[in-house]
């Protein structure tokens, strides 16, 4: 109700309402955002392990009204539920991904602005190599020597980006204009079939990274059909071995319990 009263303002036409399950057959997009968040005291792995069964559920119910279109997840821990949404409801992997770090992107693009005083807008960047960051058609770590910017500044803006979150939720208790504008521009991407790169979490299956059968963020390109392809970016050693890092702890909390609940 209290978004349909601003419809007037709307630049298009649009209905919002509660809807049930088999409206999703026709559904070109469904976008899933339910979830607990993290409790004091709970481990990832016990959220992650909560997530799975809401995600299982609900995938399923998707799922039986026939629906065979796009899945974006958005629930945390979102690399893992993508995972879960992607087995449970055996679409072709190219059809379900996860928001990734897409917001983060976002957020890193904001600040890095913010210190260079230069529009967002002219702020390139794959989260999170540097060398992948870009100002225009110029490389942030050469932005930085020519302006005689402390190199150590990068790891303050990057450690800004990893805290924006828990700085918010402390704040007003939960995030969601940001992520909410991520995912509608991810969806925008889909429905209007126009080929943005952006950094989701895709589906890596012929050694991409050093990694395979596993949902992890990278830069890929989005059109209709959802992931078109994956970018693949050369990596430093250490940004390797963080991706690495990454990858094994995913795995880990797969074979310890996600993959027995998908199975149950």
């Amino acid at each position: 109700m209290d978004l349909s009263h601003g419809l007037p303002f709307a630049p298009q036409k649009m209905i919002i309402k509660a809807g049930d399950y088999d409206e999703c057959k026709d559904a070109q997009v469904v976008v899933i955002t339910a979830g607990i968040a993290q409790k004091p005291g709970q481990t990832r792995l016990e959220l992650a392990e909560t997530n799975t069964k809401i995600m299982k559920q609900i995938t399923q119910n998707i799922m039986s009204s026939g629906f065979n279109g796009v899945i974006i997840v958005a629930s945390n821990p979102v690399d893992l539920m993508t995972y879960v949404v992607a087995k449970v409801s055996g679409l072709p992997k190219n059809q379900v991904f996860g928001s990734g770090t897409v917001l983060d992107t976002a957020r890193l693009r904001y600040i890095m602005s913010d210190y260079l005083k230069v529009s967002s807008k002219n702020i390139h960047s794959s989260f999170v190599p540097w060398n992948h960051a870009y100002v225009g058609c110029k490389k942030m770590k050469d932005i930085m020597k020519d302006g005689n910017h402390p190199m150590e500044d990068l790891e303050k803006i990057h450690q800004d980006v990893v805290n924006a979150a828990y700085e918010i939720i402390n704040k007003k208790k939960a995030t969601y204009y940001g992520i909410g504008m991520a995912l509608s521009k991810i969806v925008k991407s889909v429905i209007d079939n126009d080929n943005s790169i952006l950094t989701v979490s895709t589906y890596l299956k012929d050694g991409e990274y050093g990694q395979d059968d596993i949902y992890i963020g990278v830069p890929a390109i989005i059109n209709g059909n959802g992931v078109r392809e994956l970018l693949n970016l050369e990596l430093t050693d250490e940004e390797q071995a963080k991706l690495d890092n990454s990858c094994r702890i995913i795995k880990e909390m797969r074979e310890e319990s996600i993959d027995k609940i998908i199975n149950e």
